[in-house]
């Protein structure tokens, strides 16, 4: 049953995510700069391989579909900017620099702004579910790979807000499990609005492509050495076969 699938595709996105970043906080640390790549290459390949092909496969003309990519990057760009703006207004008015609780309102502020993320993850998951299983599952690891480095970031800023590692895991969880509420509703909503389908996956194509290229990609270009490029490219490359395996096979 789709229904099913995509609830546990969502609990384990949920699950997956964030129990890596807190049993191998070190080690993801280590290699964080491979996982961005990595994360990088299966949203890249998942948007412009996977989703955006659908999308466009249905019956709704080509020029509606990247219209909506479209809106979908530029509605992406300015709701960046206003969190980074309430990011920045939290840093530097309203929270004190000194004392262990220094950071607990951004604490705060990541878990609302996380939920709400892995919410419309759990929508898009549920759209492409209900399109095909197979780009649903895809999608639904490339959402995982992006959400690792994330999660790890979130579970740091927790415990330096204040947090126990063990409450910080315990708010992280509870975040990441709106992705099953995104996923449900998007299934009953979208089980009698298909014509809504491809737009819906545009928009979440466009949340990959957003992802990867303003966020992600960005961050490797810190490592300007050919050996750094090299190994990017590596790590980028296997990122997108993991998530279109079922292309080659």
């Amino acid at each position: 049953m789709i229904l099913v699938q995509i609830l546990v595709a969502t609990l384990l996105g949920g699950i997956a995510s964030v129990l890596a970043a807190y049993c191998l906080g070190g080690l993801l640390q280590r290699f964080e700069r491979r996982m961005i790549g990595f994360a990088a290459g299966a949203l890249l390949a998942a948007a412009l391989l996977l989703v955006l092909p659908e999308a466009l496969g249905a019956d709704v003309s080509a020029v509606r579909v990247l219209g909506t990519v479209f809106i979908a990057l530029v509605a992406l760009f300015a709701l960046e900017k206003l969190a980074l703006w309430r990011h920045a207004h939290w840093h530097g008015e309203r929270v004190p620099s000194s004392g262990p609780h220094s950071l607990q309102p951004a604490g705060y502020m990541v878990l609302v702004g996380d939920g709400l993320h892995n919410f419309i993850d759990g929508v898009l998951i549920a759209a492409a579910f209900l399109t095909d299983p197979v780009l649903g599952w895809s999608s639904a690891l490339a959402v995982i790979l992006h959400e690792i480095p994330q999660e790890l970031g979130d579970f740091m800023l927790l415990v330096n807000a204040g947090w126990t590692r063990r409450e910080a895991l315990l708010w992280n969880a509870l975040a990441s499990m709106t992705a099953c509420c995104g996923g449900a509703l998007g299934y009953f909503a979208l089980s009698h609005a298909e014509p809504l389908i491809p737009y819906v996956l545009a928009v979440s194509a466009a949340s990959f492509l957003y992802i990867a290229v303003a966020d992600l990609v960005p961050l490797l270009q810190t490592e300007r050495s050919p050996r750094a490029l090299a190994a990017q490219l590596s790590v980028m490359a296997i990122g997108s076969l993991v998530v279109t395996l079922d292309l080659w096979t």
